[in-house]
């Protein structure tokens, strides 16, 4: 079976997006995989490192394949007005949304072969009305009245190296985290997430590690009863369920070199447990997958950067692992 190329968001307009995209052809532009940017073409070959002639206007994915090597495949959807790199704007709310929607849109359509997006930073979203807490939630939205043949999404997974962590809250204030958990929404989390590894990665018989939420994961209900009222139920519904979960852990012991051999993913309970590890181990090269929807959907772990936007150093390692990522779990998913 012949994929279809991957479609990639262009993200905020006014960060890193544009000279990350073209930093990604450079090193793809050869080998593949074959993706094209839906965005704005006159903002890509405004990047630092760009010019017009990197630029190739196309009107329908098929166009990438003939010359992917040649110049950048941007479906075009201007900007109503022009951007400064580092000055997000309220006004280019509406077009970061069109490219998110209209690469969605192709994926769902089985038109290409995933979607990987470009970092969107979320204050200037608000402030033109957008009622989603980031990415996930809004690609949750977008393909919820299309069928899925397992356990639902969206479900945050980021991945550095060997390391793979899913979220069961994702952009949670601390302060709501143990009101957001329940015996649900962890067995939720950890169905979707071994039904991903064995699906997208390829691991017949997944392991999963579950962290606790409180110190010493809770110190059988001393240091507080979230592990005893939520997850331990929750880890005895998996296991009955055919999941080889385990736990709950203190996160502070979970992610050591040696404890990562013994687990395929750590599923944890809010988001700086689980980024922290990762960002560590491979600051520059994190991938964030968005398990549980019937399209594949990856990108960077980072931010828009607007402090170094148009400066020309910012680094596309993670968008390169994304795009990388998402052509893989395609190809399994064919």
């Amino acid at each position: 079976m012949t994929l279809g190329p991957l479609a990639l968001s262009l993200g905020d307009p006014a960060g890193i997006g544009p000279e990350i995209v073209v930093k990604a052809w450079r090193a793809l532009k050869d080998t593949g995989p074959a993706f094209f940017v839906v965005g704005d073409a006159a903002a890509i070959a405004s990047a630092p490192t760009s010019a017009a002639s990197l630029v190739r206007k196309i009107s329908s994915p098929e166009d990438v394949r003939a010359d992917f090597g040649g110049a950048i495949p941007v479906l075009d959807l201007p900007l109503k007005a022009p951007v400064v790199a580092g000055r997000p704007s309220p006004g280019a709310a509406g077009s970061i949304v069109q490219w998110i929607e209209t690469a969605v849109g192709l994926a769902l359509s089985r038109t290409v072969a995933g979607v990987v997006t470009a970092p969107i930073a979320k204050a200037p979203l608000y402030e033109a009305g957008f009622r989603f807490p980031g990415h996930t939630e809004f690609l949750g939205e977008l393909t919820a009245a299309t069928a899925y043949d397992g356990a639902r999404g969206p479900i945050m997974m980021l991945t550095a190296a060997d390391l793979r962590v899913t979220l069961v809250t994702v952009h949670e204030p601390l302060a709501k985290v143990a009101g957001k958990l329940s015996i649900e929404a962890v067995v939720n989390a950890g169905l979707v997430t071994a039904q991903a590894l064995r699906r997208d990665f390829g691991i017949a018989q997944p392991r999963l590690a579950v962290a606790g939420l409180n110190p010493h994961a809770g110190e059988s209900g001393a240091i507080g009863r979230e592990e005893v009222e939520i997850v331990q139920p929750a880890i005895r519904a998996l296991k009955n369920l055919g999941v080889d979960a385990r736990g709950p852990y203190p996160s502070d012991t979970l992610f050591p070199q040696e404890v990562r051999a013994t687990y395929d993913a750590a599923l944890c309970l809010y988001h700086d447990q689980a980024l922290i590890p990762v960002k560590m181990l491979d600051f520059w090269g994190g991938v964030n997958v968005t398990l549980g929807l019937p399209v594949v959907r990856t990108s960077p772990d980072h931010g828009t950067a607007f402090d170094i936007a148009g400066r020309g150093i910012a680094r596309a390692d993670s968008l390169i692992a994304a795009i990388r990522l998402a052509d893989e779990i395609a190809r399994r998913r064919a």
